[in-house]
């Protein structure tokens, strides 16, 4: 596989839960000026993410954005950076920034902790332009 990583944001994600595969769609859909890849936290290179950074290996219930200069945000932070990299539309809900960090990410939590209520558990099967914004499949 080909992937050019330069000036792209990674995006790591639980593969296994409908909710966090709902808002990987919906950013690959926003994403007109190619900014994001994306990765599973499940896959070889999620896993090996997770080891290097130190972080849990087993749960996977934060969202990550490794940002092209190797360093990496995560829950709130990395939603709100998402948004902001979007643009457009989008971009003012950076406002969030303004609420302590851990006010927003108490929030993120409880999202994170009922998302497989939150949405069907469903495969999204990528196009294959799309396809071509995951690093492995």
């Amino acid at each position: 596989m080909d992937i050019n990583f330069k000036n792209k944001n990674v995006v790591f994600f639980d593969g296994d839960c409908g909710f966090c595969n709902f808002w990987v769609q919906w950013i690959l859909e926003r994403d007109r000026k190619d900014r994001f890849l994306f990765a599973s936290l499940q896959s070889e290179f999620g896993q090996k993410f997770l080891s290097d950074h130190n972080l849990e290996t087993k749960q996977f219930n934060t969202l990550y954005l490794l940002k092209p200069d190797g360093k990496y945000l995560s829950k709130s932070g990395a939603v709100l950076k998402i948004a902001r990299l979007l643009g457009g539309i989008y971009a003012p809900l950076n406002i969030g920034i303004i609420l302590p960090k851990p006010l927003r990410d108490h929030i993120y939590d409880l999202v994170s902790r009922n998302r497989m209520k939150l949405a069907a558990q469903k495969c999204f099967l990528p196009d294959p332009h799309q396809r071509k914004k995951f690093i492995e499949i």
